[in-house]
């Protein structure tokens, strides 16, 4: 069964950066394109960054374009996830997913993209 275990989260101060890194394990990591989403209190989930399986292709959110770096190291089986220039409005519970299909991360349907971790704490204050 694959798992997915993200970690670096943390409070920091507006400008500063961050870099959060997700761990697959239960599977062949280069099998999957992978995601990073976030959440905020009593909201809904919402896509942040996407990498292809072989790291080629990544896809951002407009809001995050230009200040988070997606990478993927496959010799650690882990997807990283740089952000830069922290703003309050990047306050959220960030998670990672992984699927087979660049597509179905880029799309975040929960109905489709079923693996998921648990998700780690970005406060980013003012």
């Amino acid at each position: 069964q694959v798992q997915l275990v993200e970690s670096g989260g943390g409070l920091v101060q507006a400008g500063d950066s961050l870099k959060l890194s997700c761990a697959l394990s239960g599977g062949t990591f280069s099998g999957y394109a992978m995601g990073w989403f976030r959440q905020r209190p009593g909201g809904v989930r919402v896509f942040v960054a996407a990498i292809g399986r072989t790291g080629r292709s990544t896809y951002y959110a407009d809001s995050v374009k230009g200040r988070f770096s997606i990478s993927r190291d496959d010799a650690k089986n882990t997807v990283n996830l740089q952000m830069n220039s922290l703003k309050p409005e990047d306050t959220a519970v960030y998670l990672c997913a992984a699927d087979g299909d660049y597509s179905t991360v880029v799309g975040g349907n929960e109905r489709y993209l079923r693996i998921w971790g648990q998700g780690t704490l970005v406060n980013v204050s003012s």
